[in-house]
């Protein structure tokens, strides 16, 4: 067992280096691992398969406990109440695809509201990732589409528990009171952690570090186990875990929790990939790309649409869609809890999910190069070459509160003011995402959270 471990973290390691020098991001080598050693791969592991199966749902718990620990309770309600057309558009475009697929393959209602998940959820650490890498965390339209992802994030706390209870064959009834179970738990602590928020964190919070990291994993473990035990899924247990904890704690939190969930998070991908039989793949390749062609475009149109709500001009547009396209952990998540009763998505999942993460980062990079090049009216001309100095703009107000001048963008991409013809103050969402960018608090995304 040891040897088979050593070996398989040891080739995690190396695939995430190559992953690093390609620009992309390692889940796809991951999956590719794990179809290499698992079920009809080239060498399949048999000693550690238990280690793999606890690692992996390890893994899923650290990836929603560090979700919830970049947001504070009071931003999710802000977003809610800001950004929720922009979340029943993101849902109705999104998930739409991949439950008339399902149903076009013959997978029955269950089929089609899990692979509707798949096609919906983009991936928060893939993105946030993409987002860091390309220095953006500072524009315009990246408020937009971390709200877009807070948005997701928060159906997942009712979509979860609901997919759940279908699986399990509870039937109407027993899925709408899981349903009312998740919704009251998720907002019971919505209320304790704006009402309570500091007397939790005190609770919790502790100068060893040790002692911190061994409370928070304890009790995520717990909490999860606990909705796990009532028909909520643990995943949503261990988010609102996340989003109880605020301030320095949070903070202190997220650097101590970091290399455990990348560790589990990367043993859970490869888990997928040995679950799944490499050689069911040919056989819905092509639904997987069509299905990847048109999941890009309605992205492509949700981050269009959510930019545009937030007054930024269409080469911000254009990039917010474009950074939404990956698909990722989300969509394996949901796949993997399906596979018991439908085994063919958890292929196609794959082979999906390998799909939209490599296109997702070209989309991310390079849609509004393309799009000013095919479009120059639309867009105001053609993006200049990488690494071009975006022309110089007065900073408006707004921009000065927050205490950012506007940077150079590479790839001939606008500054923080959005369209260098739209200069203007920047919204309250816009500063809480450049000081969640500058690391600071219990915000957005930071050089912390670089995904799995």
């Amino acid at each position: 067992m040891l040897i088979e471990l050593g070996a398989v973290v040891l080739g995690l390691g190396l695939a995430g280096r190559l992953a690093g020098r390609l620009g992309l991001s390692p889940i796809p080598l991951y999956l590719l691992g794990g179809l290499a050693f698992g079920v009809g791969g080239l060498l399949p592991l048999s000693a550690s398969e238990d280690f793999f199966h606890v690692g992996a749902e390890i893994g899923v718990i650290l990836l929603l406990l560090m979700l919830g620990l970049e947001y504070s309770a009071s931003e999710l309600v802000d977003n809610l109440r800001r950004q929720y057309p922009s979340g029943l558009v993101d849902f109705v475009l999104n998930a739409l695809p991949g439950a008339v697929a399902a149903l076009l393959l013959g997978w029955g209602p269950v089929g089609a509201i899990a692979l509707a998940g798949v096609t919906w959820i983009s991936s928060s650490g893939v993105i946030s990732k993409i987002l860091t890498d390309l220095k953006r965390l500072g524009n315009r339209e990246t408020p937009v589409v971390l709200s877009v992802l807070v948005m997701e994030d928060l159906a997942m706390a009712a979509y979860l528990p609901l997919l759940t209870a279908t699986l399990a064959g509870l039937g109407l009834a027993g899925a709408s009171v899981t349903l009312l179970v998740a919704l009251g738990t998720a907002g019971g602590v919505l209320y304790l952690a704006l009402r309570h928020g500091r007397i939790i964190s005190r609770a919790v919070a502790s100068d060893n570090p040790e002692m911190l990291l061994l409370v928070v994993l304890g009790l995520t473990l717990l909490v999860a186990g606990v909705a796990e035990r009532v028909q909520v899924s643990a995943a949503v247990g261990a988010f609102l875990v996340g989003i109880a904890l605020s301030g320095e704690v949070a903070h202190r939190a997220r650097g101590l929790m970091t290399p455990l969930r990348d560790l589990f998070a990367a043993v859970f991908f490869v888990f997928f990939g040995l679950s799944t039989d490499p050689g069911e793949i040919p056989a819905v390749l092509v639904p997987a790309l069509l299905l990847a062609l048109v999941s890009t475009l309605t992205k492509l149109v949700t981050g269009w649409y959510a930019a545009g709500r937030a007054g930024i001009g269409p080469r911000g547009r254009i990039r917010a869609g474009g950074a939404l396209v990956a698909r990722g952990e989300f969509s394996i998540v949901i796949a993997g809890l399906a596979t018991g009763v439908e085994p063919r998505i958890a292929p196609l999942a794959t082979a999906y999910v390998l799909i939209m993460v490599i296109l997702g980062t070209f989309t991310a990079r390079y849609a509004e190069p393309a799009a000013t090049r095919l479009l120059p009216r639309v867009f105001g001309g053609p993006a200049g070459p990488a690494g071009r100095t975006a022309p110089a703009v007065v900073p408006g107000p707004g921009e000065v509160a927050a205490g950012v001048a506007p940077a150079p963008f590479p790839g001939g991409g606008e500054p923080l003011g959005g369209h260098p013809h739209e200069p203007g103050p920047v919204s309250d969402t816009a500063r809480a995402g450049v000081r969640g960018a500058e690391g600071g608090g219990h915000g957005r995304p930071d050089g912390d959270r670089d995904g799995a």
